[in-house]
Order: structure tokens, then sequence, then C-alpha cells
């Protein structure tokens, strides 16, 4: 059962079927990805407003001053920084994803990859609440991966810190973003890096996108702390197993094959011709423009037009491609792409439009038809362009009709890859658990020590006639002894042992009679 956020109600609102969770056997009741979440806080009402006029959020620029940083080493036991805090802090996640909002709220919050750091040390900086953080922003999803003691005040800091962000104001961020805490929020973790909370379950890209969220977060320039890096460092490493040890990668469509296929179903409506031997622009070189020159090859594509603005990068993806005729050109080409070319597609990191309703009217000749596939978060393509005679816009969002068929097949593979996760949970979840009792570990080890010279103290006259190697061999002897017999009651507490056990129970574990 989803962990209820203190002063927080979280109400599920239909949208594309029930989540299936599994737990220690099945995680019936765990909450995952499909529903849509509203959230809002007990005392207040969620009012729906329309979003208002949606622009590209602004960059995110390097706050002056670093947040103090207790460096505990990487790969899972500790990560590049956070906040120093005596009690060790619980996971959060509040963000918003395709599955809760559309795409013109969530272009609002997106971040560029080089930017997630900055984001991170801002918010730190403007939420005093919040331990660690760490971005992840990609096409289909902004989360605000957090660690934080007091849940509703770090739940109130981010909040402002998202109104200051993105210029949306409260009611409709409340009704778009979903949040989770402790358990609950290590789970949606694991289910993204698998693939299975993505638009298309099973796609790869996310498992990258977690890995560099690691990665930076965990870096000398990173806010993740202990809890955080080890969080990130499981889910990379549950992604990576559940694509190794189930079948959920095969056969997996990713966004820019889905954005073949959208193009290619919807090509007689849009275009009043088959898709085959249509003329095609790719606006972009990255990785999603290379996996899109990947599909629609092998759709029979030979020839194409890619604009990039910097053409060195063009023109290595079109070394990749050597029976496919790639023109590579800069985008001062744009309008004469448009202007003669039967489907564009887009995928740039532009945080504006770069195809608008004004713009295409200058350039579309008349009786033309042109389809535009819009594959950006932010979006490339204005969405007023749909009103121009023989234009047909999609985007992002459009893509699920698409996806849909591909979700039934993936069923039992999505059941099998839960029940991975749910042991790489429960290792998370055990070990975090560790951590409330490190501080008694240390003392435990102080006292027995302190005992222990005290009591040799006490001798100290009878072993006088004792040389340097056998009072040495005496201080390793006794230490020894101690270490040998706190070592039980040491392990016990590390693997959490004592829940819900009789004294008697408790004893026999710590001393491991």
């Amino acid at each position: 059962m989803l962990r209820t956020l203190v002063g927080v109600a979280l109400l599920a609102l239909p949208a594309g079927g029930a989540r299936a969770g599994i737990g220690r056997a099945v995680r019936s009741s765990r909450v995952a990805a499909a529903p849509r979440v509203r959230v809002a806080l007990a005392a207040e009402a969620v009012v729906a407003v329309a979003p208002a006029a949606v622009t590209a959020a602004a960059p995110v620029e390097a706050p002056a001053a670093t947040p103090a940083k207790a460096k505990d080493g990487k790969g899972g036991g500790g990560g590049g920084g956070g906040k120093s805090s005596g009690a060790p802090g619980q996971p959060l996640v509040i963000g918003l994803s395709h599955h809760t909002a559309a795409v013109e709220v969530r272009e609002r919050l997106a971040v560029k990859e080089a930017e997630w750091n900055n984001a991170s040390k801002l918010l730190l900086q403007r939420c005093a609440s919040v331990q660690e953080a760490a971005v992840l922003s990609t096409c289909n999803r902004f989360e605000l991966h957090l660690v934080a003691s007091d849940r509703n005040a770090a739940i109130h800091d981010v909040l402002q810190f998202l109104v200051e962000r993105s210029g949306l104001n409260e009611p409709t961020l409340w009704q778009n973003l979903f949040m989770l805490s402790g358990e609950d929020a290590a789970w949606h973790l694991l289910r993204v890096s698998a693939g299975l909370d993505s638009l298309v379950v099973g796609e790869g890209q996310i498992l990258s996108q977690v890995k560099a969220c690691f990665g930076h977060a965990t870096s000398s320039e990173g806010s993740a702390g202990k809890v955080l890096s080890r969080l990130l460092n499981v889910a990379v490493a549950a992604g990576k197993r559940v694509r190794s040890e189930t079948s959920i990668a095969k056969g997996a469509v990713s966004i820019s094959s889905a954005a073949a296929e959208l193009a290619e179903m919807r090509s007689e409506e849009a275009l009043g011709r088959p898709f085959e031997g249509a003329s095609i622009c790719i606006v972009g070189a990255g990785t999603m423009s290379r996996l899109l020159l990947t599909h629609l090859a092998s759709k029979g594509m030979t020839a194409v037009r890619l604009l990039n603005r910097g053409l060195e990068r063009s023109q290595e993806l079109a070394a990749q491609f050597p029976d496919v005729a790639v023109s590579c050109e800069g985008m001062e080409a744009l309008d004469d792409a448009l202007r003669t070319c039967d489907a564009v597609f887009t995928s740039t990191g532009a945080t504006h439009c770069i195809v608008t309703k004004e713009g295409l009217e200058a350039v579309m000749p008349a009786e033309r038809r042109l389809m535009l596939v819009d594959i950006s978060v932010p979006r490339n393509v204005e969405l007023q362009c749909n009103e121009l005679a023989g234009v047909s816009a999609y985007n992002v969002d459009d893509l699920k009709a698409v996806v849909a068929k591909n979700q039934a097949s993936r069923r039992r593979s999505v059941l099998e890859a839960e029940a991975l996760l749910a042991s790489e949970l429960d290792g998370f979840m055990a070990w975090q658990r560790t951590l409330d009792f490190v501080p008694v570990i240390g003392k435990l080890q102080a006292n027995a020590e302190a005992i222990r010279a005290a009591e040799l103290a006490k001798v100290g006259g009878k072993l006088s006639g004792l040389d340097a190697k056998q009072r040495e061999a005496v201080e390793r002897c006794t230490k020894s002894i101690i270490n040998k017999i706190l070592h039980s009651p040491m392990t016990y507490l590390r693997t959490g042992g004592g829940e819900q056990l009789t004294t008697r129970e408790i004893v026999e574990g710590l001393f491991d009679l």
C-alpha cells in the first residue's frame, strides 16, 4: 500500500488500466506506473484549472554557492554530496510523467542533462528540508529524486521551488504531479530503470538515462549522499538485471520506432499516399535521430535530409548508414525542407518551437500536404500548426495509440521483471533500515573499548614485568576478545534483525545463541 504522506492525500484517477505490482511474493497492492495521480494537501482542495499558456522551461543557472557536502564515496556507499544530517532521511520522489501530465506541462519543467547538477544544487539551496537531490529529466518524465527526514516540509519547499522554476501556478502543479515516499519511491525508481514505467514498455534508453542520473548525482558536482547514491546504484543494477534475465527488452520498441510506426500508420490520412517513397527530413542529429534513421531505413527509406546546427555531427551520423543517401544540411535549410518534404521529424535540444504556425504559413505552398512528427520535449513544433490546411502535426503524446498493442504482449514479461525488482527492493530497504543502527553500533564499540582500557589499567601494575612485545600481545588479545563478542550483535543490527520479536528472541539473535 502506498506510504501515507502525512498531510498529503493521494487520489488515483483512472488513466490506462490498473497497475500491477509484486511484493515479496506478489506486490499486488503497490502503486506502480499507470494511473493518473492527483496530489493535494489534506487541508486544501485541489482546484482543477486549465494550464496557462506554456513556454519552455528556462535554463538552470549554476548557484553562486554550493551546499555543504558530506562525501561518503561512490558506488552505493555514498555520493558526491548532499547536506549532512543527524538522522537518516527517507527517499522521496516528486515529479510528473506521460502518465500524469500532458507534454505542454512536462516541457515547462524539463531540464537539459548538462544542467541536472545545477538544478539539484539550486534545489538544495532553496529547500532546507531536503538533504540529497538528483534530477531525472527525459522527453516523457521530469522527476526529482530526493532524501528528506521531514516529508511534509520537503514537499512544501519543493513545490515552491517548482512554482518558481516552471511559472505554473500551484493548482496546476498539484493536478499534474505525483509524489511517493519511502519504499514506494524506491519501487518507482526501480520500475523506471527497468523500463516498466515507460510509454514504450521495455525500451532501453531509460536505463541509460538513469545511469546518467547516477553518474551526475554521485560526481564531485552532484548532490547525492549515502542514501540516494545507494538507491540510484541499485536502480541501475536492477535495470540491467531485468534486461538480462527476462525477455522484457526483446522486440521492444522505442520512442523513435514508435514515431516511425505512427508516420507509416497516418500517412494515408495525413499525406493521401503510402509512406513508402515519401520524401523525409529529420531535424537534429542526436541519439533519438540515430534510432529514427535506423527504423526508417528498416521501412525502406533510401534517402533523407538531415538538418543540424553542426555539420560535423550530422556527417558522423550519416556515416553510420552507408545504404541510405543522407544529405547533411544546416538549420538554414529548414524552411526549404518544410516547403518540399512530405514528412519532417524533429528531435532537437531546442528549448523553443523551431516550427511555428506563422513561419510555416509563410513557406507552405497552397494545396500542399505535410506531416510533422515531433518527438522532442520541450516541443519543437507549435501545436497551432495543426490549424493550417494540409498540415498534420503529431507529438510524443500521440504515440500512445501506437504502443498500446505493445503493452498487452508484454504483460508476462512485466510480471517476471517485477518479481526480480521486488528482491532488489527488499535488499535496498534492508540496507536502509540498518542506517538507524549506525550510531548505536559506534556507541557499542566505543563503550566496549572504554571498558577494555579501564580493566587493563586496573591490572597495569601486575603487568609491569611484561616486555613491549608481551604488552602488545595482551593488547591484541583483549581487543580480539571484544571484537568477537561484539561481532554477532553488530551483524544482527546491520542486517535489520529484531523487528517484532520477543525479548528472548532478540537476545538470542544479538549473541547468536
